[in-house]
């Protein structure tokens, strides 16, 4: 049964840092993409950063393109998000996805994944 566990929000100022961490378990993920998804409080869940298991392509939202940074580490089947400079806009749940196949080539990045995680919360504050 595959499982995305995520970890390392928290509360952080404005223009502070934050980890997350998405633990993948249950399948081999090496045809799969992996990405960050968020959902503020009153929106819609928002698509900000995916990767390919295997090759390590990215895409990112505009909205964090050069603050924020997805990557793998294969040994411990984890994708990390590094969040930097972070606006209290940034304010949401984030959750990890996963889905099988490629990886789009440009905007609109796809909101349909197969699996996701339960969540982990991050708060901006000003």
């Amino acid at each position: 049964q595959v499982q995305l566990v995520e970890s390392g929000g928290g509360l952080v100022q404005a223009g502070g840092s934050l980890r997350l961490s998405c633990a993948a378990s249950g399948r081999t993920f090496s045809n799969y993409v992996m990405a960050w998804f968020r959902r503020a409080p009153g929106k819609e869940r928002e698509f900000v950063a995916a990767i390919r298991w295997s090759g390590g392509g990215t895409r990112y939202a505009d909205s964090v393109k050069g603050r924020f940074t997805i990557s793998r580490d294969n040994a411990k089947a984890t994708i990390i998000l590094q969040m930097n400079s972070l606006k209290p806009e940034g304010t949401a749940v984030y959750y990890c996805a996963a889905k099988l196949g490629g990886l789009e080539l440009r905007p609109p990045y796809s909101t349909i994944y197969d699996y996701w995680g339960q969540g982990t919360q991050v708060t901006v504050s000003s």
